[in-house]
């Protein structure tokens, strides 16, 4: 017996003495990226969205410097496949870049919003006209049923900010007074 209770004290005076040596074995985690915030509870779908929104007071709620938000950004834009026209980084394609100093219709946050909402056809019947041009200039699809809430639509507007190259004093859109209003 008085051998087991030695073995015993022995052991037990060990454990202390080996618990940091096999903490230090282990290899950490790196630490995880940050997360996405979680979509707002009134989300809609972004034509829904700009019904109930007078002109000019759509609102990107992301600035490009979230990363996270631009991850899930470009997600997006690849998941409802705006790289088939756009170009994968937004460079252009059959469609206008995303990412040079020509907004064709203008680069406010609550245009862009419409734009893609509801397609270039029906932006025009609506009264606003091309301020700017490329040389590809195929219209652009009604997305607004398509991207399943506002947010996504804002945060992969969000990643198209990110992803601007142009001189920045154009990448919300050129000086007013080098554009013509839209009505």
């Amino acid at each position: 017996m008085a051998k087991y209770a030695l073995l015993s004290r022995l052991f037990l005076l060990a454990i202390p003495l080996a618990i940091p040596v096999l903490g230090a074995e282990q290899p950490k985690a790196p630490p995880a990226a940050p997360a996405a915030p979680a979509a707002p509870a009134n989300a809609m779908k972004p034509a829904d969205r700009v019904e109930a929104t007078p002109k000019g007071k759509l609102k990107n709620p992301y600035t490009d410097d979230n990363t996270a938000i631009v991850e899930a950004g470009h997600k997006l834009y690849m998941g409802y496949a705006c790289n088939g026209c756009h170009g994968g980084n937004g460079g252009g394609g059959i469609c206008p870049p995303l990412i040079n100093d020509v907004w064709v219709y203008g680069g406010d946050d609550d245009t862009l919003f419409r734009l893609v909402a509801l397609g270039s056809d029906v932006l025009q019947s609506k009264g606003y006209t091309r301020i700017g041009m490329e040389n590809v200039v195929a219209p652009m699809p009604p997305m607004g049923a398509i991207v399943a809430t506002d947010d996504d639509l804002w945060r992969i507007l969000t990643f198209i900010r990110a992803s601007f190259h142009g001189a920045p004093e154009n990448k919300f859109g050129q000086p007013p007074e080098k554009v013509p209003a839209n009505p």
